[in-house]
């Protein structure tokens, strides 16, 4: 394509480029080309494309995100430039790291309004091309700013002239408005759009996937965007006559000719079965044979989703009969519990048994292989979860029939079959039958010639240890007679293909937390070397990297040494050189790919790891702590070149690893401390990957215990970094409790030398604890976050108040006293406090008053917390509140008294 230079007479320049400079000109006109250039094969042709369209987008904002719109909508330009402008559109409004999106919205928002309107309209008008490509993107633009304007009360216009738009004759308009129309029920919250508005487009939606449609293509978009619609349809499904219709659509929509329209049809049921389970009654007989005739004749992708639907009825019916308690009647409860899976059960039953004879030749190999038979298996997993005993007798004949047959898919179906009800029917039902079949299952484990039916087989056996295994169990099924053979030949199956080797490893996993709690012997005791040198050989197979297989044996032999006894401690101790040398020989390779170099990061995280647990076992006791002391500085120098081979980031095992390491050595950690601590900064400023600042934060906690006042000169620093940390809008929240609390260690570990930070942190926590008291109409998730910030900021009033007591300066704490007292008061009162920050509250009460005394004797009185909130924690049933509130209500009455 010929393009004249800019001083050409031939292209006019539009009018909203006419005050910019000639390079911005040039880049405007020139807009096609530096798009298709951006996907040129040729690395430095691309280079220069993006960085062109970097230095516009930073030069001039609206001229270029116009310019790109105008593409979107030109139907004389080539595809591949419509899509990338509309794909950078979308990018320029939306993120997925919050700060970042919240940015954007603001950047967008601030916008002159008429660059805002000419932008809208060629998105809207793009929805009208005859390219199908630039339709749907332009689909998914407009709902991003549909997701930003009409919260602002902004573009409301937009719904109705997308619902105008559904009357037009040309079908490929009416089908890209059905696609906007549900990208943007997917970013827009119900409560932004009027009900008024819910309904029309409701209407439309589902009239066009009414079997009278005659366009595929519109059928199959307003399927799609029902799918997203059902979060509005809460008013529509409480009236029977719109339910009716919509179920009726959606129902005949699973019989369409259209293999895309009859699976998005199934979703939308999946969705209907979450969100108005209470609402399915009438048609759950209709939707049975519906998903039974899928699942027996229907492709794939269809039958899968059929499967989903019975998968997603049963998470239902487990999260009921978890809340209310399995025998509860329907009087009882909000969201009666119809018991479909227990009526559905000897239908449902056989249709699932037979999906689990249609697996795929190599599905053991694909890590992330979904198909008939796995689908089919998890879900009767979950009807065992859902119906408990009821199960086994319907699935026996069939495990009973095929599990000697010739045929591989019959003889792994049938321990498919077994494997997967093993959890929900009760142990003493179960354990007969295990007993039965684990002589079978350990032989047919090493003979079987099918690689299938040995993956299956390790899978089951880990499935029998994890559930019928341990302290906890009347018979045990593991006994003296079939101990070493059990572990004989799971250490020959560790030999085998990985996917194999990979679930021997998990089943010796299972088997060792079975024994955690048995006492000062464990069974597992004499075959402990023997098992940790075969679990160190598969760590070096040549295949280590396939099926996960590395990862599970340094997994399984963690849980070997966590819940091993104090018999096999010296083994233990011999085991840190050898992981030591293994780590150190992963810091004297140089030179490596970044392909190498991601699993040379993996393999240091699974040895810190291992590490970090060995630690831990050697560092619970007095006794074997003394001789692994004769490691740590080597240790440490470890960690540190760790941390030293990685430029910018702080790994995240090494990390937790040190945390350990502080606890098992106490006070002598200090002396680590000017090595280390440029790396704990660098893991507190680590925003990005805000699951290692979590964890950097967890280890000041853990140092701040070991220290003590010795933690004092790194204080400053550290206080520095959390306040900061606090104020930043990038971090992720989930860090922030965490931060909190670990103020309180903090005080705790330096006592009335927090006085210096006591007129930033306290502030914060102020702040915070206001934030955390409206939490009126939030969503579950925003309840469980409320309760773990309130957790953090009681543990921070605690450790504060702790660590002050019997000091002088106490006095500095009285000033606080009212807001804390209505903090306790504001939460008993709001009644959504979990039963975690129920006891941290009503310890934080206890610590004031035993901190203040008398000081806050009058106001302590005054509060409700030490009346009702008081009263409630005393008659609790849980002991741990119950010993708080005890504790409480003794230091309480000294303030009071005196």
């Amino acid at each position: 394509m010929n393009h004249r230079r800019v001083g050409s007479p031939y292209k006019p320049i539009p009018a909203f480029l006419n005050h910019q400079c000639l390079q911005e000109k040039f880049m405007a006109l020139e807009v096609t080309q530096i798009l298709l250039n951006a996907q040129a094969v040729d690395g430095s042709v691309r280079k220069h494309a993006e960085e062109s369209l970097k230095q516009f987008q930073e030069q001039n904002l609206p001229g270029f995100l116009l310019s790109l719109s105008g593409e979107l909508a030109h139907d004389e330009k080539p595809v591949d430039s419509r899509k990338l402008a509309g794909l950078i559109l979308k990018n320029a409004l939306d993120a997925k790291e919050q700060h970042r999106k919240y940015e954007l919205i603001q950047r967008w928002l601030s916008l002159d309004v008429g660059v805002k309107s000419q932008i809208k309209t060629y998105l809207l008008q793009t929805l009208t091309s005859p390219v199908h490509e630039a339709r749907s993107t332009a689909s998914q633009v407009i709902a991003k700013v549909a997701g930003i304007e009409l919260p602002q009360k902004q573009w409301p216009e937009l719904i109705g002239s997308l619902l105008s738009n559904i009357h037009q004759v040309p079908v490929h308009v009416k089908q890209a408005t059905l696609e906007t129309l549900g990208y943007l029920c997917e970013e827009v919250s119900p409560d932004v759009v009027e009900q008024d508005h819910v309904n029309k487009i409701l209407t439309a939606v589902v009239q066009g996937m009414n079997a009278s449609e005659a366009s595929n293509d519109v059928r199959l978009a307003a399927t799609r965007a029902l799918y997203n619609a059902l979060g509005f349809a809460q008013a529509n499904f409480t009236n029977e006559m719109e339910r009716d219709y919509i179920m009726r659509v959606v129902c005949e929509a699973t019989l369409s000719p259209e293999v895309k329209i009859r699976q998005a049809a199934f979703e939308c049921l999946v969705s209907i079965s979450s969100s108005y389970y209470e609402k399915l009654a009438p048609y759950i007989q209709d939707i049975f044979n519906i998903t039974a005739k899928a699942v027996k004749e229907d492709e794939e992708p269809v039958a899968l989703q059929a499967i989903e639907f019975w998968s997603s009825i049963c998470d239902e019916e487990i999260d009921i009969l978890e809340e209310y308690g399995g025998d509860f009647t329907t009087a009882d409860s909000d969201i009666p519990c119809f018991y479909f899976i227990k009526q559905a059960l000897p239908a449902l039953v056989p249709m699932l048994l037979e999906t689990l004879l249609k697996q795929e030749e190599d599905q053991d190999q694909d890590e992330g292989a979904w198909n008939l038979a796995m689908a089919g298996g998890t879900c009767l997993g979950l009807v065992a979860r859902t119906v408990g005993n009821d199960i086994v007798p319907l699935v026996m004949p069939f495990i009973e029939e095929n599990i000697t047959k010739p045929d591989w898919r019959q003889r792994e179906g049938a321990t498919y079959a077994f494997g997967s009800i093993l959890e929900g029917p009760s142990p003493n039902q179960l354990t007969p039958l295990v007993n039965v079949a684990l002589n079978f299952m350990l032989t047919a484990l090493t003979k079987d010639p099918s690689n299938h039916v040995k993956d299956t087989t390790a899978w089951t056996l880990g499935r029998i240890f994890e559930f019928l295994h341990g302290s906890t169990m009347d018979t045990p099924i593991i006994t003296p007679s079939n101990c070493q053979q059990i572990i004989t030949v799971l250490l020959q199956s560790m030999k085998d293909a990985p996917n194999v080797a990979e679930k021997a490893c998990g089943a010796l996993y299972f088997l060792a937390q079975g024994f955690e709690d048995v006492g000062p012997s464990s069974p597992l005791t004499p075959f402990f070397q023997e098992i940790v040198q075969s679990l160190l050989t598969v760590t070096h197979r040549e295949d280590a990297n396939e099926s996960r297989l590395r990862t599970a044996a340094y997994e399984t032999l963690n849980e070997v040494v966590r819940c091993s006894t104090d018999e096999t401690i010296p083994m233990v101790l011999q085991l840190v050189p050898v992981i030591m040398m293994e780590l150190h020989q992963t810091l004297e390779e140089q030179k490596l790919s970044s392909d190498e170099r991601e699993k040379q990061n993996e393999l240091q995280g699974l040895l810190c790891g291992c590490l970090q647990v060995i630690i831990q076992k050697l560092g619970a006791s007095d006794a074997t702590r003394y001789p692994f002391m004769q490691y740590t500085d080597q240790i440490m120098n470890l960690f540190l070149r760790v941390f030293a081979s990685r430029s910018a980031t702080v790994h995240e095992e090494a990390m937790l690893a040190i945390g350990a390491l502080a606890y098992a050595t106490g006070p002598d950690f200090a002396k680590f401390m000017p090595d280390f601590y440029k790396y704990l900064e660098m893991g507190l400023q680590n925003f990005e990957e805000y699951q290692v600042c979590a964890v950097t934060v967890g280890v000041v906690g853990d140092i701040c215990r070991a220290l003590e006042e010795k933690v004092l000169p790194w204080c400053d620093g550290i206080m520095t970094q959390l306040l900061k940390d606090l104020s930043s809008n990038q971090l992720h929240r989930s860090v922030k409790p965490p931060i909190f609390s670990c103020f309180g260690d903090i005080s705790l570990a330096i006592g009335e030398n927090f006085e210096k930070y006591l007129m930033y942190a306290m502030p914060m926590l102020q702040s915070a604890a206001e934030l955390s008291s409206h939490t009126s109409g939030a969503d579950d998730e925003m309840i469980e976050y409320t309760n773990l910030l309130r957790n953090g900021i009681l543990e921070a009033y605690s450790g504060i108040f702790q660590g002050f007591k019997n000091s002088p300066k106490t006095q500095l704490l009285i000033p606080y006293a009212p807001h804390i007292l209505q903090f306790l008061d504001l939460m008993y009162m709001e009644k959504d406090m979990d039963e975690v920050v129920m006891k941290t509250a009503i310890g934080v009460l206890g610590d004031l008053a035993d901190t203040l005394g008398s000081n806050a004797g009058s106001l302590i009185q005054q509060s409700l917390s030490s009346k009702d909130f008081l009263n409630e924690c005393l008659s609790s049933d849980d002991h741990m509140i119950k010993e708080s509130a005890e504790w409480a209500k003794l230091a309480i009455s000294r303030a009071i008294s005196v």
